[in-house]
């Protein structure tokens, strides 16, 4: 795997976060710096964190992470995606900051980058071929492009959420939870090959 197509990865692997991230923005009543780093940084850490985590134990757990990936993504997503429903359908004021609790970007965090658990694998078997000497080197250069390609489409997303959802807040958060669920069960069609 090369440059071109290692970039392409990060972008697509991107996207999940991105998507996440759009209804991170919608949800909130400001969309700060501080408030997009926090989403970029929890988003591209764990898309940089996974692909090395599965990197170094290698393809022997290949079948059991294939088989369980889906499942996880999926009860990760609706978890939040129902939660973010509640909370429009509910009367209660919130905090500005409210949904950037470590809970709840942890488990975004992890429900955004179990792809890249695959990607890891992959890695360790077809090997990157970037600038360093050892596969392991290339393999942790390949995380980091990730990892901030994902920083990068995660920040932005967050203001791009925030700028349509300032009006609509409550609509924005239940529409935000809906996207959540049906990227889930996308996932899920997409592991039983419906889609």
């Amino acid at each position: 795997m090369g440059i071109i197509e290692l970039l392409l990865l990060a972008v697509g692997l991107s996207m999940d976060a991105f998507a996440v991230s759009i209804c991170k923005g919608l949800a909130m009543p400001k969309a700060s710096i501080k408030g997009c780093v926090i989403c970029g940084i929890w988003f591209g850490g764990f898309q940089a964190l996974m692909p090395i985590i599965a990197y170094l134990l290698g393809s022997r757990f290949e079948k059991y992470i294939d088989a369980i990936a889906p499942w996880v993504a999926f009860i990760l997503l609706a978890l939040i995606g129902f939660n973010m429903i509640r909370e429009a359908l509910s009367k209660e004021e919130e905090k500005a900051e409210a949904g950037l609790d470590i809970r709840t970007m942890f488990l975004m965090a992890v429900a955004t980058s179990i792809d890249a658990l695959a990607v890891g694998i992959t890695f360790a078997m077809v090997p990157v071929s970037i600038i360093a000497s050892t596969a392991l080197m290339n393999a942790l250069l390949a995380a980091v492009i990730i990892g901030i390609t994902t920083f990068g489409f995660s920040f932005v997303g967050v203001k791009v959420g925030n700028l349509f959802g300032i009006r609509y807040k409550s609509k924005a958060e239940f529409i935000g939870g809906l996207i959540l669920i049906m990227l889930g069960i996308k996932i899920l069609l997409e592991h039983f090959g419906v889609l």
